[in-house]
C-alpha cells in the first residue's frame, strides 16, 4: 500500500474540489442568499485551480489506493476537459440563473459535486471506484435538473433523469457483477488477465449490462430516451452541463473500461459498440430533422455526436482512442460556444428556446450570427473547421481497422445531419427578422467568440493540440 501522501498527490484536483465544497456549504448555509454570487465566483476558482494542478503536477503514471484509482495522461486530459466545461458552464450560466431567480447558493456547490464524481469516474481502476464516481455524480445531477423547482418542465425533465437514471445504475451494478463473479477481480488489469482471448457468456452478459449503464450516461442510443425531454425541460445552463462535462466524463469511462479491462476480446465488445454508434448516428441525424425547439435540436445532435466519436472506438487502436480523444475535445469546445448563443436567446427580458426566434439574427446581430453560422458549419463537419477534422479522424481509424461500412454509414449520417445544423444558418441570414434579441452579457459573446475562432485556428496551429492528444491516448495502451 503506497504511503497516503503520494495517493493524495495524485488525485490532488479531487481533494482540493471536495474541500472547496464542503467550506463553499458551510459557508452558503451561514450566509444565505447574501452568499449567492461569491459562491459562484469561488467555484469557478476552484475549478480554474484543479485544472492548474493537473497542468503543473506529476507527469507520471501511478496507480493509487490500493489499484482503485490512476493517474496517466488519458485521465488528465479527460480531466481538464470536464473541468473546463464545468467551469465555463458556470461562468456562462451566473447571468441566466440571475434573471430567472433561481441563482441559489446550491448551484455551484451542485456543480463541483458532480465534477468531483466525474473525476473519480474518468480515473477509475476497478468496478467499484467506477460505481462511486458515477453515482456522486448521478446524484448531484438528478439535483441540478429538476433546480428550477417553479417550473413543470424542470421538475418533468429531474424526475424522469432520476428514474431512469436510477434503473441504469442498478443495470451497470448488476453487470459489474457479473463480471467479478465470472472474473473473480473488480481491477480492470485482473478482468483483463482473466479473459484474455475468451470470454465466458457470463462475461458477455456483464459486458452488456456494463455497457447499457454507460450508454445512458453517455445519451447513446438506444438508450437516449431521457436526453430530449432532460436537454429542453432542465434550465439551459444545466444543459450545457449535460451536453458537455458530463459528456467527456461518461466517454472517458466507456474508453478505459474497453481498452484496459477487455483488450483481449475486442471482436465480443466491438459488436456492441458498431452497433450503440450506428443507432446513435442515425438517431442524431434523422430524428433532429423536424425539431422547433434548439435545445432539442442539441439533445439529438449530442446523441449523434456521441455516435461518431465511438466510430473510433470501435476501431479498438490506439489511432481509434486517439480520434475518440480529439473528437470529444473538439465536440467540447463547439457545444460551449452554441450554448452560449442560445443562453443569448431572450426578447424584453424572456428566454426564448424556438429555432424560428433565430430569425433575422445576421441584421440585428451579425457578431453572434456570423460566429454562430461557424460553429455550425462546423459541427456539420464542413472543411477546413475543426469539426471537419473531428470526424475524419475517427472515420480514418474505422477505416484502419477495416470497419467499412461503419465509417460510410458514419460519412452518410453526417451528410443528412447537416441538413439541420445549415437549416439554422439558413433561418439566421434568410428568414423574416423575428424580434430582436436583448444584447447579450459580455461574456457569452467572448465564449462564442473564442470557441468559433479556436475551430478556425485548428487548421492553422494543429501542432500542440496534436501532441497532447497523441501522449494522452499512447497512455491508455
Amino acid at each position: 500500500m503506497e504511503p497516503l501522501s503520494f495517493a493524495l498527490a495524485h488525485c490532488l484536483p479531487q481533494v482540493l474540489l471536495t474541500v472547496g465544497a464542503l467550506a463553499l456549504l458551510l459557508f452558503g448555509a451561514i450566509r444565505g442568499k447574501a452568499s449567492d454570487g461569491p459562491v459562484t465566483e469561488i467555484a469557478v476558482g476552484l475549478l480554474a485551480g484543479a485544472i492548474l494542478v493537473i497542468a503543473l503536477g506529476p507527469k507520471t503514471n501511478a496507480i493509487v489506493f490500493d489499484g482503485a484509482v490512476i493517474d496517466d495522461g488519458f485521465g488528465r486530459f479527460m480531466q481538464v476537459l470536464a473541468l473546463i466545461g464545468a467551469m465555463v458552464t458556470l461562468i456562462m450560466g451566473q447571468d441566466f440563473l440571475a434573471r430567472e431567480r433561481i441563482d441559489k447558493f446550491e448551484f455551484p456547490i451542485l456543480i463541483l459535486l458532480a465534477t468531483i464524481g466525474m473525476l473519480t469516474l474518468i480515473a477509475a481502476q476497478n468496478l467499484i471506484a467506477l460505481y462511486l464516481g458515477l453515482e456522486l455524480m448521478s446524484l448531484a445531477l438528478y439535483v441540478i435538473a429538476a433546480f428550477d423547482r417553479g417550473n413543470v418542465r424542470a421538475t418533468e425533465a429531474g424526475l424522469k433523469y432520476f428514474v431512469l437514471g436510477a434503473l441504469s445504475s442498478g443495470m451497470l451494478l448488476y453487470g459489474a457483477s457479473l463480471l467479478y463473479g465470472f472474473t473473480g477481480t473488480v481491477n480492470f488489469a485482473g478482468i483483463a488477465a482473466a479473459v484474455q482471448s475468451h470470454a465466458s457468456i457470463g462475461v458477455v452478459f456483464g459486458l452488456v449490462f456494463l455497457f447499457t449503464g454507460l450508454a445512458f450516461k453517455m445519451s447513446a442510443a438506444p438508450f437516449h430516451m431521457w436526453t430530449p425531454d432532460v436537454y429542453e425541460g432542465a434550465p439551459t445552463p444545466v444543459t450545457s452541463f449535460f451536453a458537455s462535462a458530463v459528456k467527456m466524463a461518461a466517454v472517458a469511462i466507456t474508453v478505459r473500461v474497453t481498452m484496459t479491462a477487455f483488450p483481449g476480446i475486442v471482436p465480443q465488445w466491438r459488436q456492441i459498440i458498431v452497433f450503440i454508434a450506428i443507432l446513435s448516428m442515425a438517431i442524431g441525424a434523422f430524428a433532429a430533422i423536424g425539431q422547433a425547439n434548439i435545445k432539442r435540436l442539441m439533445a439529438y445532435s449530442a446523441i449523434g455526436h456521441v455516435g461518431f466519436a465511438l466510430v473510433g472506438l470501435a476501431a479498438g487502436t490506439e489511432a481509434g482512442v486517439f480520434g475518440v480523444l480529439a473528437y470529444m475535445a473538439i465536440y467540447l469546445v463547439m457545444t460551449l460556444g452554441s450554448f452560449a448563443v442560445i443562453l443569448s436567446m431572450r426578447v424584453a427580458g424572456r428566454a426564448v428556446e424556438r429555432i424560428s426566434d433565430l430569425a433575422g439574427l445576421s441584421k440585428a446581430d451579425p457578431f453572434t450570427a456570423f460566429f454562430f453560422a461557424m460553429l455550425m458549419f462546423s459541427m456539420a463537419g464542413i472543411p477546413p473547421l475543426a469539426g471537419f477534422f473531428a470526424k475524419w479522424y475517427v472515420f480514418n481509424a474505422a477505416i484502419q481497422a477495416h470497419l467499412y461500412p461503419l465509417a460510410v454509414f458514419g460519412v452518410l449520417s453526417s451528410a443528412v445531419a447537416a441538413y439541420y445544423y445549415l437549416r439554422i444558418v439558413k433561418v439566421m441570414y434568410f428568414d423574416d427578422p423575428a424580434p430582436a434579441f436583448d444584447r447579450p452579457a459580455g461574456v457569452l459573446r467572448f465564449v462564442l467568440a473564442v470557441s468559433s475562432l479556436l475551430m478556425l485556428f485548428f487548421v492553422a496551429y494543429p501542432g500542440f493540440f496534436i501532441d497532447a492528444t497523441t501522449a494522452a491516448a499512447k497512455s491508455l495502451f
